[in-house]
């Protein structure tokens, strides 16, 4: 096993509902890490089509999505470069027999391998709160990490970074870097979010990131969309939605690596995996939680 890892995160702006255009760009991206030697690149949430809370606009974008997954396997293949393309939609076929059934939408994450194998998928769980009219959860299926070259790897989505128990069984099936693509805004703290403190947002995901990989002693590969290029300090696109980046890889011990502003750009880190190990023999986090019997005690006590 690889005792490095050199990741490339593309914060990419995606242009609502262009999928032809912003794969293209973010095939420009891929090729480009490949390049720099990038082992492995990160897309974020929503980077074909944008989100738009319309369930006819995000099932018709979710039919158009579906070819997508098989053109990331062979770029992968072809490049030799491990790819996990941020979340395609796909559409959930009704309920065969029961005409009151509408087709759902997953929110699906896949990784996929430097031969072109798709290793792991992952359906969106933790719908963020606009998302819930029109997107069909995955609440059932357990939190699975997976194999890869560099160890066992687990996906999240977004929202699901809230919470903790979603990269504790992760890392309670052996992973060793957690997977997140984003689609994170900075007016995602609403109008009384803002009244409170108009960073809120920003200062939310400086800390959860850094907070993800420490307390879990793996890795937190962090990646959100971005700001169109020449935004500025603004972070703004022509339609007024303002964004906030802060794509990183956040690491026990050394905190966020590579961080990026609030634009679309690229950065490539290049991870020491042995810090992850380091991180493990000072905190013990996951010897911890590998005991048998581990548990807090309150939740051992019975119900009145």
């Amino acid at each position: 096993m690889a005792s490095n890892l050199k990741i490339a995160l593309v914060q990419l702006y995606s242009k609502p509902l262009d999928v032809a255009g912003n794969f293209a760009r973010a095939e420009s991206y891929i090729r480009r890490a490949a390049s720099q030697g990038a082992n492995l690149v990160v897309l974020p949430e929503y980077h074909l089509g944008s989100w738009k809370p319309d369930s006819k606009i995000l099932l018709a974008t979710a039919k158009e999505q579906t070819p997508y997954l098989a053109k990331y396997q062979a770029i992968a293949k072809e490049l030799g470069i491990a790819i996990a393309p941020g979340t395609i939609l796909e559409p959930i076929p009704a309920e065969e027999g029961n005409a009151s059934m509408t087709e759902g939408i997953a929110n699906a994450a896949y990784f996929i391998g430097p031969d072109g194998a798709v290793l792991g998928r992952y359906q969106k769980k933790n719908l963020w709160h606009p998302e819930r009219d029109h997107l069909t959860a995955d609440g059932l299926t357990p939190h699975r990490a997976f194999d890869t070259p560099w160890g066992r790897v687990g996906l999240i989505i977004c929202w699901d970074l809230a919470f903790p128990e979603a990269c504790r069984a992760l890392v309670a099936d052996g992973a060793k870097f957690v997977v997140c693509p984003t689609f994170w805004l900075n007016s995602d703290g609403g109008d009384i979010g803002a009244e409170v403190n108009q960073d809120c947002e920003r200062l939310f995901l400086e800390n959860v990131a850094v907070a993800r990989a420490f307390e879990n002693t793996c890795g937190f590969v962090f990646c959100n969309t971005g700001a169109p290029l020449g935004s500025g300090t603004s972070g703004k696109d022509e339609e007024g939605t303002e964004f906030i980046g802060l794509t990183q890889v956040a690491m026990p011990l050394q905190g966020a690596l590579g961080k990026l502003g609030v634009e679309e750009a690229m950065t490539v880190v290049d991870v020491d995996m042995k810090v992850l190990d380091i991180a493990e023999e000072v905190y013990k986090v996951r010897a911890d939680i590998a005991m048998e019997g581990w548990h807090y005690g309150h939740t051992l006590q019975p119900r009145e």
